[in-house]
């Protein structure tokens, strides 16, 4: 196993970041137990969720399976929605382009490196919570460690080390098979298990040395994002060699081949709708951590009278959070009334027969299951015309999106260059913004329209063709 924490792109870290990167694995080792020898078997599981695309998920079994000749994996963790979310989009593009894909959830098995996993991301969701609640916190703390704090190069020393302990759930893994990570941890363990055909998917707009994965090819969805890794500028104090070109590609936006499949449809279907005076379809999205709800509550009351005058027809995706609904109906009575799916089939029959036909109303989805509830939010783009969304990961999906407060100061970067491309009404960091943005939308109809029009136009340029680039880089394709 090759070390990548004393060196990294040629920028040799200091003897202490090296001591301190070396005691953090040793420190989850003692917590967790060395099963750096074992043999873990790798078996396979359909997810019926995701019927459509025939993604099977590697799970550990009695026996090794043989993965088919077609194979890729997609690496990834649950860390909130996002990954998830970026990690169906490569799926489903690997599904498009001829490959079966394969899951590989490195937080979910029960070995060494899957539970230091969970523990960080443990204290990740608590500490995003804990912003939510204190403007002291965020301001102190949060903000600055998201934005500064993961951009230093040194902050990649300890992640590499802490990776190798993820090694061993590799072992029974062809390590030929083209591998697309979305999340780092995931690409800096195949790494250092030797997998040979590795693409590390940045899935923010911020560059960060928390992204960084060397002996992978590094993709970027934006010109600013390519520019920070190329450089690395701001990663230190002083001067830095940046990533090669050879190891580094600004692909697009990751989304879902059947998001872009019948996208130019969708934004007709939308302009139709606001021309003939139909309700604005509005999706709110509830994030994995269950965050910003205080922003949630204060737009759903304020929408409520444009839904009892037909003005709107409101869509809340409350993921797997059902602990969120049910204090939402708390707060505002006559929500549990309304129309409530947490059966995913009825969701995807009602989702068909909106297309062309009528939604009025407020409707609550929620669904236990991670995958369902992930992709709930996919099912309900192309049948609504504005996302209202933190700038996270949804950020680059083609749909109309109004930005909500951001949540850690790397997600403001995402909204910049959702404004900045034009499918996107920038971040309204407060209530009363967000509100009276909301208005301005539902009342001037010109607005959402000219927003499909620039989706239309970055769809046929190849802004969104980025998971379709992935694939192709991870299996050496034309």
């Amino acid at each position: 196993m090759l070390d990548k924490s004393s060196v990294i792109f040629n920028n040799p870290m200091d003897k202490k970041t090296v001591k301190g990167a070396n005691k953090s694995k040793k420190k989850y080792i003692k917590k967790y137990g060395d099963d750096s020898k074992k043999d873990y078997k790798i078996s396979f599981k359909d997810i019926d969720t995701l019927d459509y695309i025939k993604a099977s998920n590697i799970v550990f079994g009695e026996s090794n399976q043989k993965f088919e000749d077609n194979a890729l994996i997609v690496g990834n963790i649950r860390m909130g929605f996002g990954h998830y979310r970026i990690s169906i989009a490569m799926a489903s593009a690997a599904r498009a382009l001829g490959f079966k894909p394969y899951w590989l959830d490195l937080a979910s098995f029960d070995a060494t490196g899957s539970k230091m996993i969970r523990e960080q991301n443990d204290m990740y969701s608590l500490a995003s919570r804990i912003s939510q609640k204190s403007k002291l916190f965020n301001k102190l703390v949060w903000e600055p460690l998201n934005s500064e704090g993961f951009k230093k190069i040194t902050y990649n020393a300890k992640d590499q080390k802490n990776s190798e302990l993820l090694v061993p759930i590799f072992k029974n893994i062809d390590k030929e098979i083209p591998y697309i990570a979305t999340h780092v941890w995931p690409s800096q363990a195949a790494i250092h298990a030797g997998m040979k055909n590795v693409v590390n998917a940045i899935p923010d707009n911020w560059p960060m040395g928390l992204h960084l994965s060397e002996g992978a090819i590094h993709t970027v969805q934006t010109p600013f994002a390519y520019f920070g890794y190329k450089t690395l500028n701001g990663f230190a104090k002083k001067p830095l060699n940046g990533i090669p070109e050879s190891d580094l590609k600004m692909v697009g936006c990751y989304i879902d081949h059947e998001l872009l499949v019948n996208l130019e449809e969708d934004n007709k279907l939308r302009k139709e709708r606001i021309a003939n005076g139909k309700p604005l379809r509005i999706l709110m999205t509830v994030g994995g951590a269950g965050a910003g709800f205080d922003m949630f509550l204060a737009m759903v009351k304020h929408l409520i009278p444009y839904v009892k005058e037909n003005k709107v027809a409101l869509f809340i995706n409350f993921g797997d959070h059902l602990d969120v609904y049910e204090k939402l109906c708390k707060k505002i009575s006559g929500i549990k009334t309304t129309n409530y799916f947490n059966q995913y089939g009825e969701l995807k029959e009602f989702v068909k027969n909106i297309r062309h036909g009528e939604a009025t109303g407020i409707y609550a989805i929620y669904n236990k299951d991670i995958f369902e509830a992930v992709y709930s939010t996919n099912l309900l783009m192309p049948v609504t015309d504005l996302l209202v969304t933190k700038p996270s990961e949804l950020a680059y999906y083609p749909i109309p999106k109004l930005f909500m407060r951001h949540i850690g100061g790397h997600e403001v970067y995402g909204g910049i260059n959702g404004r900045e491309y034009g499918d996107s009404i920038p971040e309204c960091p407060t209530k009363k913004e967000i509100n009276a943005m909301l208005d301005k939308i539902i009342s001037d109809k010109e607005l959402i329209p000219h927003i499909c029009d620039r989706i239309d136009y970055l769809k046929k340029v190849g802004h969104y063709d980025g998971a379709y680039e992935c694939v192709k880089l991870a299996a050496h394709m034309k």
